[in-house]
């Protein structure tokens, strides 16, 4: 065969890793004997894309292999989609639960793909495996051949009642700044959204939100400072300038929430936030989490309705994560983001520090708390309204990343679940709340007219 490879990262995340396992994966490639055409290099911006491309097409593959080595967006993989007609395949590497960084996030990478080519009902292979796994050399062989292709999953009816009142109607979100290109998964219609769900968006620009901030009163800002640093390890060893910024973003935040009678956010929250006004809101989001005021990173307007919709259910507060690690041999998975989970989810006490990439404060940082967990995603996956849903239990594990993060165990087998978030296209992002709400969720999909994906249902 011959195989066009293009070998995707970002530099913001661990170039010397990255580097590293792309060599194992060219060693894997290298060794089953097929011709190997494209670059052997990282690819990281547009422009190397965009030749690559050029230069794969023009070889005529018999397979096109892309490398998800770190997290990207999904909008160069769906352009390949689109630019060639040989089959597709996608090969991950997993990185270690170290306790640090997210090295690679290549996991989240795989995840908006799969949701980009569902969407475009693209079919493809796809592998999540390090180049030195047990058994690789057989799964990497399945997936060159086709073995490894997606099983589409479109979901079933509930079969329940639906709940006795309405979950969303009347509710308001300000979507605040637009989704970063190549986010699939982040993308909404206003008209759509009130029409299913009787929920009302608020489109406002991200300079409302900064000027805002900068014109902050700093008596609140400083009582605010004073609160959390009671109980907050780690605030005096910041950056007090910037971490006085990201403040700011928590009382702007109330005052828009008042001024235009909120109920949530969704939040364009990088680049800007860092590049523009200088501060993270991971922090001031989480506030507003524990406050019961759902805030959805990147832009991600159903984030944020599967956050309030999960957030009546529970009655309690809600954190938007990102899967980004299961382990089939250790029958588990990691959920994670930045540093925004609400102060009651946390497993030890939490300490105040910086985004790991960006370098900024404020974030917060602790392990989830153990215990029986559900998850939500009011979902768009392949085009079609449905709500995903799954269930397991957070263990007490020491933190796999840094941030806020948690290792749990799913109500099937880590390899199953990892199968069917990839089968049906899902968003990278699920609503997740302490407690067992499966019952009450299948209600709520009848509710809404909605098919079920339970991503833990046994077969």
């Amino acid at each position: 065969m011959r195989i066009g490879l293009l070998a995707l990262a970002r530099p913001t995340f661990d170039l010397g890793l990255a580097e590293e396992k792309l060599a194992g994966m060219l060693a894997r490639l290298d060794a089953t004997g097929h011709e190997i055409l494209g670059s052997r290099g990282l690819l990281m911006d547009a422009a190397a894309n965009r030749a690559a491309l050029e230069a794969l097409r023009a070889g005529a593959p018999d397979l096109v292999l892309v490398a998800q080595v770190t997290f990207t967006d999904a909008g160069f993989v769906a352009e390949v989609a689109g630019a060639v007609e040989a089959p597709l395949a996608i090969w991950a590497p997993r990185e270690p639960r170290a306790g640090g960084r997210l090295r690679l996030n290549a996991f989240c990478g795989l995840n908006l793909a799969s949701h980009a080519l569902g969407l475009r009902r693209r079919g493809f292979g796809w592998l999540y495996a390090d180049p030195d796994a047990p058994g690789i050399e057989a799964d990497l062989a399945a997936l060159l051949a086709g073995a490894r292709a997606v099983a589409p999953i479109e979901g079933a009816s509930a079969a329940a009642e639906p709940l006795p009142e309405p979950i969303l109607d009347g509710l308001r979100i300000a979507r605040i700044g637009a989704a970063p290109d190549g986010f699939d998964t982040c993308r909404y219609d206003a008209a759509e959204v009130a029409r299913r769900f009787g929920a009302e968006v608020e489109e406002l620009e991200l300079a409302e939100l900064f000027e805002t901030a900068r014109a902050a009163d700093p008596a609140p800002v400083a009582a605010l400072r004073a609160g959390i640093a009671a109980g907050l390890a780690g605030v005096d060893a910041l950056d007090q300038a910037e971490l006085d910024r990201s403040l700011r973003l928590k009382l702007a935040l109330d005052q828009i929430r008042a001024r235009r009678d909120l109920d949530a956010f969704a939040i364009r929250c990088w680049p800007e936030a860092f590049t523009e006004y200088g501060g993270a809101v991971c922090g001031p989001v989480a506030m507003q989490g524990e406050a019961r005021v759902p805030c959805a990173c990147e832009a991600d307007v159903w984030g944020a309705l599967s956050q309030l919709a999960l957030q009546r259910i529970a009655d309690a507060p809600v954190f938007l994560v990102d899967l980004v690690d299961l382990d089939p041999e250790d029958d588990s998975a990691v959920v994670w983001h930045c540093g925004q989970a609400p102060r009651s989810m946390a497993g030890t006490a939490a300490r105040g520090t910086i985004h790991t990439n960006r370098r900024m404060p404020l974030l917060y940082e602790f392990p989830l708390r153990p215990g029986r967990v559900t998850f939500l995603r009011l979902s768009q996956a392949r085009g079609v309204p449905k709500l995903v849903l799954a269930t397991g239990e957070m263990l007490e594990r020491p933190m796999a990343f840094t941030g806020t993060s948690g290792t749990l165990r799913f109500d099937a087998p880590a390899r199953a679940v990892l199968s069917r978030v990839i089968d049906s296209g899902l968003e990278h992002h699920m609503a997740l709340a302490y407690g067992d709400h499966a019952a009450a969720l299948a209600r709520l999909a009848t509710s809404f007219d909605l098919p079920v994906i339970n991503l833990v249902e046994q077969a």
